[in-house]
Protein backbone atom coordinates (compact mmCIF):
# COMPACT_ATOMS: atom_id res chain seq x y z
CA UNK A 1 0.00 0.00 0.00
CA UNK A 2 1.31 3.44 -0.91
CA UNK A 3 2.37 5.52 2.06
CA UNK A 4 -0.06 8.30 2.95
CA UNK A 5 0.98 11.83 2.11
CA UNK A 6 1.40 14.19 5.05
CA UNK A 7 0.72 17.93 5.08
CA UNK A 8 3.15 20.40 6.65
CA UNK A 9 0.72 20.47 9.59
CA UNK A 10 1.08 16.79 10.41
CA UNK A 11 3.15 17.59 13.56
CA UNK A 12 0.28 19.85 14.72
CA UNK A 13 -2.20 16.98 14.24
CA UNK A 14 -0.05 14.86 16.55
CA UNK A 15 0.44 17.68 19.05
CA UNK A 16 -3.31 18.31 19.29
CA UNK A 17 -4.00 14.54 19.43
CA UNK A 18 -5.84 14.23 16.13
CA UNK A 19 -7.23 10.85 15.12
CA UNK A 20 -5.60 10.45 11.70
CA UNK A 21 -7.27 8.61 8.80
CA UNK A 22 -6.64 8.06 5.09
CA UNK A 23 -8.47 10.74 3.10
CA UNK A 24 -7.85 10.74 -0.67
CA UNK A 25 -4.34 9.38 -0.01
CA UNK A 26 -3.58 11.95 2.71
CA UNK A 27 -3.04 11.33 6.43
CA UNK A 28 -5.53 13.81 7.92
CA UNK A 29 -7.34 14.12 11.26
CA UNK A 30 -10.97 13.00 11.21
CA UNK A 31 -11.38 14.52 14.70
CA UNK A 32 -9.49 15.89 17.67
CA UNK A 33 -11.75 16.27 20.72
CA UNK A 34 -14.79 14.84 18.94
CA UNK A 35 -16.93 15.59 15.89
CA UNK A 36 -19.89 17.10 17.78
CA UNK A 37 -17.70 19.31 20.02
CA UNK A 38 -15.78 20.57 16.99
CA UNK A 39 -18.98 21.11 14.99
CA UNK A 40 -20.50 23.15 17.83
CA UNK A 41 -17.30 25.18 18.25
CA UNK A 42 -17.52 26.26 14.59
CA UNK A 43 -21.22 27.14 14.90
CA UNK A 44 -20.72 29.11 18.15
CA UNK A 45 -17.10 30.30 18.28
CA UNK A 46 -14.40 29.04 15.87
CA UNK A 47 -12.70 25.96 14.51
CA UNK A 48 -9.36 25.63 12.72
CA UNK A 49 -8.99 23.07 9.93
CA UNK A 50 -5.99 21.82 7.97
CA UNK A 51 -7.13 21.79 4.33
CA UNK A 52 -3.65 21.68 2.80
CA UNK A 53 -4.68 18.61 0.79
CA UNK A 54 -6.74 20.85 -1.52
CA UNK A 55 -5.29 21.55 -4.97
CA UNK A 56 -4.25 24.94 -6.38
CA UNK A 57 -3.63 25.87 -10.01
CA UNK A 58 -2.33 29.21 -11.27
CA UNK A 59 -3.26 30.46 -14.73
CA UNK A 60 -1.53 33.48 -16.27
CA UNK A 61 -1.40 35.03 -19.71
CA UNK A 62 -3.07 37.33 -22.20
CA UNK A 63 -6.03 34.94 -22.63
CA UNK A 64 -6.27 33.62 -19.06
CA UNK A 65 -9.78 35.05 -18.64
CA UNK A 66 -11.08 33.59 -21.93
CA UNK A 67 -9.57 30.21 -21.13
CA UNK A 68 -11.14 30.02 -17.63
CA UNK A 69 -14.46 31.28 -19.00
CA UNK A 70 -14.56 28.37 -21.48
CA UNK A 71 -13.53 25.88 -18.79
CA UNK A 72 -16.23 26.64 -16.20
CA UNK A 73 -20.01 26.98 -16.03
CA UNK A 74 -20.23 30.26 -14.08
CA UNK A 75 -19.52 33.71 -15.58
CA UNK A 76 -15.94 34.74 -14.84
CA UNK A 77 -16.35 37.99 -16.81
CA UNK A 78 -18.35 39.60 -13.97
CA UNK A 79 -15.52 39.29 -11.43
CA UNK A 80 -13.68 42.29 -10.03
CA UNK A 81 -9.97 41.96 -9.24
CA UNK A 82 -9.52 39.90 -6.04
CA UNK A 83 -13.07 38.55 -6.25
CA UNK A 84 -13.88 34.83 -6.15
CA UNK A 85 -16.65 32.66 -7.58
CA UNK A 86 -17.89 29.15 -7.06
CA UNK A 87 -18.35 27.11 -10.20
CA UNK A 88 -18.12 23.72 -11.94
CA UNK A 89 -15.99 22.23 -14.67
CA UNK A 90 -18.14 19.90 -16.77
CA UNK A 91 -17.56 17.19 -19.34
CA UNK A 92 -19.17 17.63 -22.78
CA UNK A 93 -22.05 15.36 -21.60
CA UNK A 94 -22.79 17.73 -18.68
CA UNK A 95 -21.42 15.55 -15.86
CA UNK A 96 -19.12 17.26 -13.37
CA UNK A 97 -15.32 17.08 -13.57
CA UNK A 98 -15.10 19.01 -10.28
CA UNK A 99 -16.48 21.94 -8.33
CA UNK A 100 -13.99 24.68 -7.62
CA UNK A 101 -13.29 28.25 -6.59
CA UNK A 102 -11.94 30.72 -9.17
CA UNK A 103 -9.92 33.61 -7.72
CA UNK A 104 -9.38 36.52 -10.13
CA UNK A 105 -6.25 38.48 -9.25
CA UNK A 106 -6.19 40.48 -12.53
CA UNK A 107 -7.48 40.02 -16.09
CA UNK A 108 -4.34 38.00 -16.85
CA UNK A 109 -3.95 36.10 -13.57
CA UNK A 110 -6.29 33.51 -11.98
CA UNK A 111 -5.94 31.04 -9.12
CA UNK A 112 -8.15 27.93 -9.03
CA UNK A 113 -8.78 25.84 -5.91
CA UNK A 114 -9.80 22.24 -6.64
CA UNK A 115 -10.63 19.10 -4.66
CA UNK A 116 -7.86 16.95 -3.18
CA UNK A 117 -9.00 13.66 -4.70
CA UNK A 118 -9.31 15.23 -8.15
CA UNK A 119 -6.04 17.18 -8.51
CA UNK A 120 -4.39 14.92 -11.10
CA UNK A 121 -7.59 14.36 -13.08
CA UNK A 122 -8.49 18.08 -13.00
CA UNK A 123 -5.05 19.27 -14.05
CA UNK A 124 -4.98 16.81 -16.96
CA UNK A 125 -8.45 18.03 -17.98
CA UNK A 126 -7.29 21.66 -17.85
CA UNK A 127 -4.19 20.84 -19.94
CA UNK A 128 -6.27 18.90 -22.45
CA UNK A 129 -8.48 21.96 -22.97
CA UNK A 130 -5.81 24.66 -23.34
CA UNK A 131 -6.17 24.49 -27.16
CA UNK A 132 -4.80 27.67 -28.72
CA UNK A 133 -5.34 29.89 -25.65
CA UNK A 134 -2.28 32.03 -24.89
CA UNK A 135 -1.74 31.00 -21.25
CA UNK A 136 0.77 29.55 -18.82
CA UNK A 137 -0.54 27.10 -16.25
CA UNK A 138 1.13 25.77 -13.11
CA UNK A 139 -0.01 23.13 -10.64
CA UNK A 140 0.92 24.65 -7.25
CA UNK A 141 -0.79 21.93 -5.20
CA UNK A 142 2.43 20.56 -3.69
CA UNK A 143 3.76 24.02 -2.79
CA UNK A 144 0.87 25.49 -0.78
CA UNK A 145 -0.44 24.85 2.74
CA UNK A 146 -4.01 25.92 3.51
CA UNK A 147 -5.76 26.58 6.81
CA UNK A 148 -9.47 27.29 7.25
CA UNK A 149 -10.51 29.34 10.27
CA UNK A 150 -14.30 29.19 10.48
CA UNK A 151 -16.96 30.46 12.87
CA UNK A 152 -18.55 33.66 14.23
CA UNK A 153 -15.34 34.58 16.12
CA UNK A 154 -12.98 33.87 13.20
CA UNK A 155 -12.38 37.53 12.33
CA UNK A 156 -11.89 38.58 15.94
CA UNK A 157 -9.27 35.83 16.44
CA UNK A 158 -7.37 36.35 13.18
CA UNK A 159 -7.36 40.14 13.63
CA UNK A 160 -5.05 39.71 16.63
CA UNK A 161 -2.35 38.35 14.31
CA UNK A 162 -2.42 40.90 11.47
CA UNK A 163 -2.35 44.66 10.82
CA UNK A 164 -4.59 44.21 7.78
CA UNK A 165 -8.15 45.35 8.53
CA UNK A 166 -10.02 42.10 7.97
CA UNK A 167 -13.42 43.82 8.02
CA UNK A 168 -12.48 45.30 4.63
CA UNK A 169 -12.32 41.86 3.00
CA UNK A 170 -15.81 41.19 1.66
CA UNK A 171 -17.54 37.83 1.29
CA UNK A 172 -15.95 35.89 -1.59
CA UNK A 173 -13.10 38.39 -1.89
CA UNK A 174 -9.40 37.82 -1.21
CA UNK A 175 -6.30 39.80 -0.33
CA UNK A 176 -2.73 38.86 -1.20
CA UNK A 177 0.47 39.51 0.75
CA UNK A 178 -1.22 39.69 4.13
CA UNK A 179 1.16 39.35 7.08
CA UNK A 180 -0.28 36.88 9.58
CA UNK A 181 1.95 36.19 12.59
CA UNK A 182 5.00 37.04 10.46
CA UNK A 183 4.04 34.84 7.49
CA UNK A 184 3.12 36.11 4.02
CA UNK A 185 -0.38 34.80 3.21
CA UNK A 186 -3.17 34.93 0.67
CA UNK A 187 -6.43 35.10 2.61
CA UNK A 188 -10.01 34.89 1.40
CA UNK A 189 -13.37 35.28 3.11
CA UNK A 190 -14.56 31.84 2.05
CA UNK A 191 -15.15 28.47 3.66
CA UNK A 192 -17.08 25.23 3.66
CA UNK A 193 -19.10 25.38 6.87
CA UNK A 194 -21.94 27.88 6.43
CA UNK A 195 -20.23 30.28 8.86
CA UNK A 196 -18.13 33.40 8.42
CA UNK A 197 -14.42 32.74 8.22
CA UNK A 198 -11.23 32.74 6.22
CA UNK A 199 -9.14 30.41 4.13
CA UNK A 200 -5.41 31.10 4.49
CA UNK A 201 -2.86 30.01 1.86
CA UNK A 202 0.79 30.10 2.82
CA UNK A 203 4.20 28.49 2.47
CA UNK A 204 4.68 25.05 4.05
CA UNK A 205 7.51 26.38 6.24
CA UNK A 206 5.15 28.85 7.97
CA UNK A 207 2.09 26.61 8.35
CA UNK A 208 2.72 25.07 11.75
CA UNK A 209 3.74 28.35 13.41
CA UNK A 210 0.64 30.12 12.06
CA UNK A 211 -1.58 27.22 13.20
CA UNK A 212 -0.13 27.48 16.73
CA UNK A 213 -0.53 31.28 16.82
CA UNK A 214 -4.19 31.07 15.72
CA UNK A 215 -4.94 28.39 18.33
CA UNK A 216 -3.25 30.56 20.96
CA UNK A 217 -5.14 33.72 19.94
CA UNK A 218 -8.45 31.84 20.02
CA UNK A 219 -7.92 29.89 23.20
CA UNK A 220 -10.04 32.12 25.41
CA UNK A 221 -12.62 32.61 22.65
CA UNK A 222 -13.53 28.92 22.41
CA UNK A 223 -11.53 27.85 19.36
CA UNK A 224 -11.03 24.14 18.72
CA UNK A 225 -8.84 22.25 16.28
CA UNK A 226 -11.33 20.64 13.89
CA UNK A 227 -11.09 17.56 11.66
CA UNK A 228 -12.68 16.16 8.53
CA UNK A 229 -15.65 14.73 10.44
CA UNK A 230 -16.93 18.14 11.56
CA UNK A 231 -16.05 19.61 8.16
CA UNK A 232 -18.47 17.09 6.63
CA UNK A 233 -21.33 17.58 9.11
CA UNK A 234 -20.98 21.38 8.86
CA UNK A 235 -20.93 21.52 5.06
CA UNK A 236 -23.85 19.09 4.90
CA UNK A 237 -26.09 21.13 7.25
CA UNK A 238 -25.33 24.19 5.10
CA UNK A 239 -26.21 22.16 1.93
CA UNK A 240 -22.71 22.54 0.49
CA UNK A 241 -22.03 19.61 -1.86
CA UNK A 242 -19.20 17.08 -1.75
CA UNK A 243 -17.65 15.61 -4.88
CA UNK A 244 -18.31 11.87 -4.88
CA UNK A 245 -21.56 12.40 -2.93
CA UNK A 246 -23.78 15.15 -4.41
CA UNK A 247 -21.48 15.75 -7.39
CA UNK A 248 -19.81 13.43 -9.89
CA UNK A 249 -19.16 12.68 -13.54
CA UNK A 250 -22.62 11.06 -13.84
CA UNK A 251 -24.39 13.97 -12.09
CA UNK A 252 -24.96 17.38 -13.71
CA UNK A 253 -24.99 20.68 -11.77
CA UNK A 254 -28.72 20.99 -12.63
CA UNK A 255 -29.55 17.59 -11.09
CA UNK A 256 -27.47 18.52 -8.03
CA UNK A 257 -29.58 21.68 -7.59
CA UNK A 258 -26.87 24.20 -8.47
CA UNK A 259 -28.28 25.70 -11.65
CA UNK A 260 -27.55 29.19 -10.27
CA UNK A 261 -23.84 28.53 -10.91
CA UNK A 262 -24.49 27.54 -14.55
CA UNK A 263 -24.76 30.58 -16.82
CA UNK A 264 -26.33 29.29 -20.01
CA UNK A 265 -26.36 32.84 -21.42
CA UNK A 266 -22.53 32.71 -21.74
CA UNK A 267 -21.22 32.46 -25.31
CA UNK A 268 -19.83 28.96 -24.77
CA UNK A 269 -18.29 26.63 -22.22
CA UNK A 270 -17.55 22.92 -22.10
CA UNK A 271 -20.80 21.04 -21.46
CA UNK A 272 -23.10 23.94 -22.37
CA UNK A 273 -25.05 22.11 -25.11
CA UNK A 274 -25.76 19.09 -22.89
CA UNK A 275 -26.91 21.29 -19.99
CA UNK A 276 -29.13 23.40 -22.27
CA UNK A 277 -30.73 20.21 -23.58
CA UNK A 278 -31.28 18.87 -20.07
CA UNK A 279 -32.88 22.13 -18.95
CA UNK A 280 -35.12 22.19 -22.02
CA UNK A 281 -36.26 18.57 -21.65
CA UNK A 282 -36.67 18.81 -17.87
CA UNK A 283 -34.90 16.87 -15.14
CA UNK A 284 -35.61 13.17 -14.68
CA UNK A 285 -34.04 13.12 -11.19
CA UNK A 286 -32.69 15.58 -8.66
CA UNK A 287 -31.18 15.91 -5.20
CA UNK A 288 -33.66 16.56 -2.39
CA UNK A 289 -33.45 17.03 1.35
CA UNK A 290 -35.21 14.55 3.62
CA UNK A 291 -35.91 14.05 7.30
CA UNK A 292 -36.29 10.69 9.02
CA UNK A 293 -39.71 10.08 10.61
CA UNK A 294 -38.59 6.83 12.23
CA UNK A 295 -35.47 6.41 14.29
CA UNK A 296 -32.47 5.58 12.12
CA UNK A 297 -29.42 7.38 10.74
CA UNK A 298 -29.27 7.50 6.93
CA UNK A 299 -25.83 7.04 5.34
CA UNK A 300 -24.23 7.71 1.98
CA UNK A 301 -25.18 4.95 -0.49
CA UNK A 302 -28.35 3.72 1.27
CA UNK A 303 -31.31 2.96 -1.01
CA UNK A 304 -34.32 5.29 -1.12
CA UNK A 305 -37.68 3.56 -1.68
CA UNK A 306 -41.28 4.44 -2.40
CA UNK A 307 -43.79 1.69 -1.62
CA UNK A 308 -40.93 -0.80 -1.66
CA UNK A 309 -39.66 0.29 -5.11
CA UNK A 310 -36.15 1.70 -5.43
CA UNK A 311 -36.30 5.36 -6.51
CA UNK A 312 -32.88 6.69 -5.56
CA UNK A 313 -29.84 6.80 -3.28
CA UNK A 314 -28.79 8.74 -0.18
CA UNK A 315 -25.86 11.00 -1.11
CA UNK A 316 -25.17 12.22 2.47
CA UNK A 317 -26.92 11.46 5.76
CA UNK A 318 -26.22 12.26 9.40
CA UNK A 319 -27.63 12.98 12.81
CA UNK A 320 -27.45 16.79 12.60
CA UNK A 321 -25.62 18.16 15.68
CA UNK A 322 -27.30 21.56 15.22
CA UNK A 323 -30.88 20.44 14.48
CA UNK A 324 -30.77 17.28 16.64
CA UNK A 325 -32.51 15.35 13.85
CA UNK A 326 -31.62 12.55 11.43
CA UNK A 327 -31.56 14.20 8.02
CA UNK A 328 -30.07 13.59 4.60
CA UNK A 329 -29.69 14.48 0.95
CA UNK A 330 -30.73 11.98 -1.73
CA UNK A 331 -30.82 11.72 -5.50
CA UNK A 332 -34.38 10.65 -6.35
CA UNK A 333 -36.57 10.23 -9.42
CA UNK A 334 -38.21 13.58 -10.19
CA UNK A 335 -41.79 12.41 -9.44
CA UNK A 336 -40.74 11.83 -5.80
CA UNK A 337 -39.05 15.22 -5.30
CA UNK A 338 -41.94 17.44 -4.12
CA UNK A 339 -41.77 18.76 -0.54
CA UNK A 340 -43.69 16.49 1.81
CA UNK A 341 -43.42 13.39 -0.42
CA UNK A 342 -43.19 10.25 1.74
CA UNK A 343 -40.08 8.09 1.26
CA UNK A 344 -38.50 5.08 2.95
CA UNK A 345 -34.78 4.74 3.59
CA UNK A 346 -33.38 1.21 3.63
CA UNK A 347 -31.29 1.13 6.82
CA UNK A 348 -29.83 -2.36 7.16
CA UNK A 349 -32.82 -4.73 6.98
CA UNK A 350 -35.54 -2.16 7.64
CA UNK A 351 -37.24 0.35 5.35
CA UNK A 352 -37.75 3.35 7.67
CA UNK A 353 -40.15 6.23 6.99
CA UNK A 354 -38.87 9.64 5.88
CA UNK A 355 -40.23 12.63 3.99
CA UNK A 356 -38.88 15.20 1.53
CA UNK A 357 -38.08 18.55 3.21
CA UNK A 358 -36.31 21.73 2.15
CA UNK A 359 -32.56 21.27 1.60
CA UNK A 360 -32.04 24.50 3.56
CA UNK A 361 -31.40 22.63 6.80
CA UNK A 362 -29.36 25.47 8.27
CA UNK A 363 -29.32 29.22 7.53
CA UNK A 364 -25.83 30.27 6.54
CA UNK A 365 -24.21 33.02 8.65
CA UNK A 366 -21.92 34.64 6.11
CA UNK A 367 -20.72 38.21 6.54
CA UNK A 368 -21.94 39.92 3.37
Amino acid sequence: MAELRKTALFPAHEKYKGKVVDYAGWALPVQFEGIVAEHEAVRNAAGLFDVSHMGEVEIKGAQAGEYVQNLVTNDVSVLNDNQILYTFMCYPHGGIVDDLLVYKFTNNHYFLVINAGNVEKDYTWMEDNVGTYDIEMRNLSDDVSELALQGPKAQEILQELTDTDLSEIGFFYCKRDVNIAGANCLISRTGYTGEDGFEIYLDHKDAEAVWDKIMEAGQEKGIKAAGLGARDTLRFEATLPLYGNELGEDITPLEAGFGMFVKLNKASFIGKEALEKQKEEGLKRKIVGFEMEENGIPRHGYDVLSNGKNIGLVTTGYFSPTLKKNIGLAMVDIEHSELGTPLEIQIRKKALKAKVVSKKFYSKNYKK
